[in-house]
């Protein structure tokens, strides 16, 4: 269970999944997290947190969000280059989506026997 007074700048319905609602966090994730917050000194916008196996297979997406191991984070420009500047190592999952509308960068601290993609990793979409 995440403990959500250890993490002042998030609140679980930012990570709450849109099919069932939990926001199953992994502690060690949040942590990271929180510390990337703290040290960029500006919000952290998620929009997308935990999703459900359920409706993560039913979208087809990666291993990573069911895990509560990941996280999208709406941010483009210079606060995205500050985020990619400031993860020194911290997340070994790093997409970036930074054109169109949507822009966003998800982070994930999966290990490789998690996932058949190898660790640490860098993709965009």
């Amino acid at each position: 269970m995440t403990d959500w007074a250890a993490y002042p700048n998030f609140s679980p319905h930012e990570f709450a999944c849109p099919h069932c609602g939990l926001a199953k966090m992994d502690d060690q994730f949040m942590f990271k997290l929180q510390n990337l917050r703290t040290a960029l000194g500006f919000p952290l916008t998620i929009t997308s947190g935990y999703r459900c196996p359920a409706y993560n297979d039913s979208k087809g997406y990666g291993p990573a969000h069911p895990t509560g191991m990941a996280a999208d984070i709406s941010v483009m420009g210079n606060r995205a280059w500050e985020l990619l500047g400031a993860l020194d190592g911290k997340f070994n999952g790093v997409g970036i989506k930074q054109t169109g509308s949507g822009r966003f960068i998800h982070l994930d601290t999966l290990e490789p026997f998690m996932t058949d993609a190898p660790r640490p990793w860098v993709w965009s979409y």
